[in-house]
């Protein structure tokens, strides 16, 4: 399976019907589903159908609950969906492996009628967090990653490749996170507050809700939010710094404060296309060209309407306006800010700040000396 991560990079992944993540599952709670599974991986596999209620053996794990899926051969799986909720399928077979190379999917059970937790809302999102090891140049996840991963996506695409969510002002908005990394993920939304309506254990009542601008979601867990759109062009980030940059080295030396002109001067005449990086901070190097190995996304990226964006990996904006239209979802450019509404420069002399006046001393004031100051030491 080949997957754009964004413009500029594609990786070669494992996915089910041709695509990595998978295709989004809709059913109706209640439904009858059988789903035809046929393995052309090299290897075994299995689905598990991550927060179902359904027969033991039907759950996916191979060894365990069946036997697994060998190369060329079609299992048949199928239950009812018995609660209305969001979900996850992956293997459970070689994991390390299989989800290392994308092979996830999202799972969504409608209610088949009014349901006492669930509301209603005017658009409803999805997305996957995925994480892959791809060496610069290359194309293919490295496996046997643990932690130092390099790209940090969502359903396998990276910032700027992910798409905006597009709202119109009012409307009740939901988003479906679902973690199948191997590290949890603190998904912060800018501007208007949330609720965490849902688990992949159900959904949350109203009075055991409260209002959240950020909310972390733990390996193999799944967050529904809620929120009314507000107007404007919120930033949505995991509020991990390092998840939100790209084809980043871990053993990277801090260069803050350190003169390397002359330095970079000699190493350009052995390879011509040195450059000098992180003297000043790492913002730089979102605004300079460096050269790149083929098939390799900036480490910090993307271009707003005033200038570099400077992030990468788990990062997308929240774009909502007043005037667009019910069940439009084009991008509708950037936010155009009110009169008054915006930081800008400021070139006049600076006022003097406003404090607080300090409490009145008395005798129970601690009085603090500082030693040679105003009275005499001890040797």
């Amino acid at each position: 399976v080949e997957r754009e991560i964004a413009p500029g990079m594609v990786a070669r992944l494992w996915g089910y019907n041709g695509q990595s993540p998978g295709p989004t599952i809709e059913v109706v709670e209640g439904d009858r589903v059988r789903i035809f599974v046929t393995n052309r991986l090299p290897e075994h596999t299995s689905i598990h159908w991550h927060g179902q209620r359904l027969p033991n053996g039907m759950d996916g794990v191979s060894g365990l609950t069946q036997r697994a899926i060998q190369p060329g051969k079609t299992f048949v799986y199928e239950f009812v969906a018995r609660r209305p909720g969001t979900f996850m399928y992956h293997p459970h077979a070689d994991e390390m492996t299989q989800m290392a190379m994308g092979m996830m999917g999202f799972w969504i059970t409608h209610p088949r009628a009014k349901h006492p937790l669930i509301d209603e809302v005017d658009r409803d999102f999805v997305f996957l967090l995925s994480a892959y090891d791809i060496d610069p140049g290359s194309f293919t996840p490295r496996v046997n990653t643990m932690l130092d991963f390099n790209l940090w996506t969502w359903n396998s695409r990276a910032f700027p490749g992910i798409d905006p969510f597009v709202a119109r002002s009012g409307e009740r908005v939901r988003i479906r996170v679902g973690n199948l990394t191997m590290t949890n993920h603190p998904i912060h939304m800018h501007g208007p507050h949330f609720e965490v309506t849902g688990t992949d254990g159900g959904w949350v009542p109203a009075a055991a809700r409260w209002p959240e601008v950020t909310t972390d979601v733990a390996v193999g867990q799944m967050r529904a939010i809620e929120f009314d759109a507000v107007a404007g062009d919120w930033a949505i980030h995991c509020h991990k710094s390092h998840h939100t940059m790209n084809a980043m080295g871990h053993s990277v030396p801090t260069m803050i404060g350190v003169a390397q002109k002359e330095l970079a001067k000699k190493v350009a005449a052995l390879v011509p296309d040195y450059m000098a990086m992180g003297e000043h901070g790492m913002h730089e190097m979102a605004e300079m060209e460096m050269p790149l190995p083929d098939n390799t996304l900036p480490m910090m990226t993307g271009q707003g309407p005033f200038g570099p964006v400077g992030m990468g990996g788990m990062f997308s904006v929240v774009k909502v306006r007043d005037d667009l239209k019910p069940g439009e979802h084009r991008d509708p450019g950037w936010y155009r800010h009110p009169a008054g509404t915006l930081a800008s420069e400021y070139t006049a002399e600076l006022p003097e700040p406003t404090r607080a006046p300090a409490p009145p001393a008395d005798a129970q004031t601690m009085h603090v000396h500082k030693p040679g100051a105003d009275m005499p030491m001890d040797h």
